[in-house]
């Protein structure tokens, strides 16, 4: 199967066929065969195809507004010529989902892309296009290495423009999401989460039931599991990639994304501020990654003393944990820390 094909198979009202379905099917209880995963490559290549139709989605113009007037004209350009604005996207632009991915991570992946694996992406962008885009890929595909290298400065370029100002925002939209998935499927179980994350997904028979417009497809995921991407920039419908050996993906839109999600992070600050006072809410801010109790103190410009008071009572609010390694504590925001950050955009 085509596994691109699948996951731009976008959903439109009324034009789903009720028998094109997706199911990948799991081990009967088995809440460790979903995972979660963060995907700075599809958020940027989706952000692309916004910015290429914009009157579309709404509930981007506010980002639109901040990034327009800064992309750079030449990176911009051979990004939308390969990702294009609808249809076919090649998977080399996006390796497979983790929890801990970063976009560096994301980056060192695609300048190391297979070349047979672009190959094979490239002919399949050729045949659905035409004029001079299908020439221009045609002259990307007689020299595939200098290809991957132009298109990994130009993501790399484009990212550091439209996405990076707007990482942090975006990010917590994500892990907030995913949160509260998480508790979701640990208080009412996979059927009820599955049920929630769009209204094309459902729990049916064992499986992950994605409804799609053109294709359908059993995928055993048994032994070695989904992976659930939440995603803001694809905010219209769902994706899914399944053929092999790629992980097994769906993509889904995030929830809590409104037209002022990338609103500045000075703002959200202040909006946590009131609600849990503004020291706190900076320490709350920073909890992404696990830090000492110094690390703390010296981020959040405070003694020792008082960075452990703060933390105690965050963690006793259920925001925040800490546990032990070796002779250090470490702090991470918990679920419930990551849905409260979320909210606040």
């Amino acid at each position: 199967m085509d596994r691109n094909t699948a996951r731009t198979d976008r959903p439109v009202e009324g034009v789903n066929h009720p028998d094109h379905r997706v199911d990948f099917r799991l081990s009967p209880g088995d809440i460790q065969a979903v995972r979660f995963g963060i995907s700075p490559g599809h958020e940027l290549a989706h952000a692309v195809r916004i910015l290429l139709r914009p009157g579309q989605h709404p509930l981007q113009w506010g980002w639109l507004r901040q990034v327009r007037d800064h992309l750079p004209r030449e990176p911009f350009g051979l990004l939308a010529q390969v990702i294009g604005s609808d249809g076919y996207m090649p998977d080399f632009l996006t390796a497979d989902a983790r929890w801990d991915m970063t976009p560096a991570d994301e980056l060192a992946a695609l300048r190391t892309a297979s070349v047979p694996g672009m190959l094979v992406d490239l002919g399949k962008m050729i045949v659905r296009s035409s004029g001079e885009r299908q020439a221009l890929l045609r002259r990307m595909r007689d020299d595939p290495e200098r290809t991957r290298e132009h298109i990994a400065d130009a993501w790399e370029q484009v990212w550091d423009a439209a996405i990076a100002p707007v990482w942090a925002q975006l990010e917590r939209l994500l892990r907030a999401d995913i949160a509260v998935r998480a508790r979701t499927i640990t208080t009412d179980g996979i059927s009820a989460m599955a049920g929630g994350l769009h209204r094309s997904v459902r729990w049916s028979d064992g499986a992950v039931r994605v409804q799609l417009r053109r294709h359908s497809e059993d995928v055993d995921c048994r032994g070695s599991g989904l992976v659930l991407v939440p995603s803001v920039m694809s905010s219209w419908g769902c994706m899914v990639i399944t053929e092999p050996p790629a992980q097994s993906t769906l993509f889904y839109p995030a929830r809590g994304v409104t037209a002022g999600w990338a609103r500045d992070a000075v703002d959200l600050a202040d909006a946590l501020g009131a609600l849990v006072g503004p020291v706190r809410a900076g320490i709350l801010l920073q909890a992404h990654d696990a830090r000492t109790t110094s690390q703390v103190a010296r981020d959040a410009g405070i003694a020792v003393s008082t960075a452990s008071h703060h933390l105690t009572v965050l963690r006793d609010a259920g925001l925040v944990s800490s546990s032990r390694e070796g002779n250090r504590m470490l702090h991470l925001r918990t679920p419930l820390g990551e849905a409260l950050v979320g909210a606040g955009l």
